[in-house]
């Protein structure tokens, strides 16, 4: 990652939960001087906590910025159901031409733009839980106002906590909430079951959760660093007439492991599109 805090760039963070946590950690980690950092934060405790670990200044409210002060961008990392109160307090940064880096799910560009204005330069994204111990996806999509240099820093900043991909169609935003934004609740389930199967088959629970959970996780990095395709590495580990083999025939059988995600990731896809066009009805 280059250097997106360069001349006169500064970050203006709205919200220090555990994703804007995770993003600031990622942040001073890779470079940033916290003096280019501004965290808008109104639990009082967690402002104490900022200057104390971090070195941020932390204010708890937008009001108390000084009105000379121009970010380069803002970043939105409070819950959504909070957005409501907290977007138009930050839509004259738009004048000053700031770019808006929105993580909050559901909440789309155009949803941004009635708070922001016509002006705002809006980058909607959506990362995901693995963020936290810098293993994280994030998918952002842009508004037709967002300049090169506006998506390079986004960029940057995004890649503090993962990877990074861009879309131009924002309606992506919602199979892609389903893939990779509930995706990791995917992975604890399915450790949960091979650990409860383990247990079925005569295993200690205790046992059994942990060859779950580190046989999970090192199959993770592994098919984090493998070249080959995940179907490959399937392939490698099934021997003809094993016990893999034995194994799959049930997970790849009718109705099968592969039939029944798809049906998941559709139902999470539909329910974010109710979302996006009824956030109120949400209970996340």
């Amino acid at each position: 990652m280059g250097a997106p805090w360069d001349g006169d760039v500064h970050i203006l963070l709205a919200g220090w939960g555990k994703m804007g946590s995770a993003l600031l950690d990622g942040w001073l980690d890779r470079g940033v001087p916290p003096g280019k950092i501004t965290v808008v934060e109104p639990n009082a405790e967690a402002r104490v906590e900022l200057a104390k670990r971090h070195g941020v200044d932390a204010l708890p409210s937008p009001g108390g910025l000084d009105p000379g002060f121009h970010p380069g961008v803002v970043v939105f990392a409070v819950n959504p159901q909070a957005m409501d109160a907290v977007a138009p307090a930050y839509a004259h940064f738009s004048a000053s031409r700031a770019v808006f880096l929105s993580i909050a799910a559901g909440k789309t560009l155009d949803y941004f733009k009635g708070y922001l204005g016509s002006n705002a330069a809006i980058v909607r994204s959506m990362p995901n839980m693995p963020a936290a111990v810098r293993r994280g996806i994030t998918v952002a999509c842009p508004n037709g106002l967002v300049t090169q240099t506006q998506r390079g820093l986004c960029q940057g900043l995004l890649e503090a906590v993962g990877d990074v991909a861009w879309i131009e169609d924002e309606a992506l935003m919602d199979p892609v909430t389903a893939l990779s934004g509930s995706g990791p609740a995917y992975v604890f389930f399915l450790a949960e079951c091979m650990a409860q199967g383990g247990v079925k088959a005569g295993l200690p629970e205790d046992l059994a959760a942990r060859l779950a959970q580190v046989t999970v996780s090192g199959a993770g990095e592994l098919l984090r660093l493998a070249e080959q395709a995940p179907s490959r590495l399937r392939k490698n580990v099934t021997s003809p007439g094993g016990t893999t083999a034995a194994a799959l025939a049930v997970l790849m059988g009718d109705p099968g492991l592969e039939s029944l995600m798809t049906e998941a990731i559709i139902a999470a896809t539909r329910r974010s599109r109710e979302l996006a066009k009824w956030p109120r009805e949400s209970n996340e």
